[in-house]
């Protein structure tokens, strides 16, 4: 009996622990250790997850509410149109990049993302990685820009005597292990509370160091907002208010400190890039957002085509000038069909975890929260519809329209008299 249950609970660990690092691959890249493997770590992730995710979709028997057929309908008629799109692309290099990862890692992270959500001991198991994850990064970012041994961004191969940082990915997955460690905070008592909120500090901290504006905000996004809908679940909305302006309070009271003490920036990428942009310039996303529009009216109504954004704009075949927001890519890439069915598959999920937040277990609703809120604010202001984790994160949303339960073990067959 104990051996039977063993096999689940080390199903759901491997599941937790192999979803939460291919995730986080791209940061996890920044570690000196993997940095440094000879075979892709999204690949060498992937292959152990996929058998483990199919032994766990056949070991637990699986609740599926009707909310779910809409937004998933839509994200897969999502990604298939983007893949028609690519036929009338001016794109070569773009597509060639783009269109696999859709194609092939989209489905695979919406379907981890829907198995790992809806069963309790995976999302716990991803839950407890994520924070390490971020704890890691966090740390080995910091000493790298203390010892000099990174660098922050930058074109690949700019300095080979250096690691390179995906400051973006760096950053996201530590705003994520915020969330997740201010939720622990919120439910811990005693000496375990003071020890989540140490770690909770060390991540604030830490996200000011790899330079990405948008994980500055997760951070603060995930760490107010999770605990604050779970205590919102619980019935206790003066708390959440409560919380709400703690973070708020907290966050604005940290950066006064931090910007009143003479060179503290330095080495603080996040305070330089906050500081250091001219007022009067225009910010690119701004510029990226406008031409979005513009060509978009142009294209109108089948679009520019999956990955010709760049090229239009007179960027050149560039995926890194893509429109830097998810809405405005499947609008001017997809035209009108995009735009509907990213509305119903993305806009759809955001609905359906608002209504079954309240129907589900406030613990769960509250972490998955603390996992896609950094993620969406990223989708709407830096990567593109090819980046994993947001198909990630919007199975993680779907999962609330599942529920995995353990198969009642079956006992030998009863004999007649």
């Amino acid at each position: 009996m104990v051996a039977a249950r063993a096999e689940p609970a080390r199903l759901a660990a491997a599941s937790g622990l192999l979803a939460a690092a291919l995730q986080f691959a791209g940061a996890l890249k920044s570690l000196p250790g993997l940095a440094a493997l000879p075979l892709d770590l999204t690949l060498l992730l992937a292959l152990p997850l996929l058998p483990a995710l199919a032994l766990l979709l056949l070991d637990r028997a699986w609740e599926i509410r009707p909310i779910l057929a809409v937004p998933l309908l839509a994200a897969a008629l999502l990604l298939l149109w983007l893949t028609l799109a690519g036929s009338w692309s001016s794109s070569r290099l773009v597509l060639a990049e783009k269109l696999p990862q859709l194609v092939l890692l989209g489905p695979a992270m919406l379907l981890a993302g829907l198995l790992v959500g809806a069963d309790a001991a995976s999302l716990r198991r991803l839950c407890g990685t994520v924070v390490v994850i971020g704890l890691l990064v966090g740390a080995a970012t910091a000493w790298g820009v203390v010892s000099g041994t990174v660098i922050l961004g930058g074109a690949l191969g700019q300095d080979p005597q250096k690691l390179r940082v995906q400051y973006q990915l760096a950053g996201l997955a530590i705003a994520c292990a915020a969330g997740l460690a201010a939720l622990r905070a919120m439910e811990a008592q005693g000496a375990r509370r003071a020890g989540w909120v140490a770690i909770l500090l060390l991540l604030a901290l830490a996200v000011l160091v790899p330079g990405g504006r948008a994980a500055l905000l997760g951070l603060l996004l995930g760490a107010a907002g999770a605990p604050a809908l779970l205590l919102c679940l619980s019935g206790r909305w003066v708390a959440a208010l409560g919380w709400l302006g703690l973070i708020l309070g907290f966050g604005l009271g940290g950066l006064t400190v931090l910007l009143a003490l003479p060179g503290v920036d330095l080495g603080l990428r996040t305070l330089e890039r906050l500081l250091g942009d001219p007022a009067t310039a225009t910010p690119a996303r701004l510029i990226l957002w406008r031409e979005a529009l513009r060509w978009a009216a142009e294209a109108t109504p089948w679009g520019l085509g999956t990955g010709g954004f760049t090229l239009a704009s007179g960027s050149g075949d560039d995926r890194s000038l893509h429109p830097h927001n998810h809405a405005l890519e499947a609008l001017v890439e997809g035209g009108w069909p995009g735009l509907l069915l990213w509305l119903l598959a993305f806009g759809g999920g955001a609905v359906l975890a608002a209504r079954r937040a309240w129907q589900v277990a406030p613990g769960r609703a509250a972490r998955i929260a603390a996992l896609t809120l950094p993620v969406a604010l990223t989708a709407m202001v830096s990567t593109d519809l090819g980046n994993r984790m947001v198909w990630f994160g919007l199975g993680l949303l779907l999962s609330l329209a599942m529920e995995a339960r353990p198969r009642m073990p079956q006992g030998p067959p009863c004999r007649e008299a």
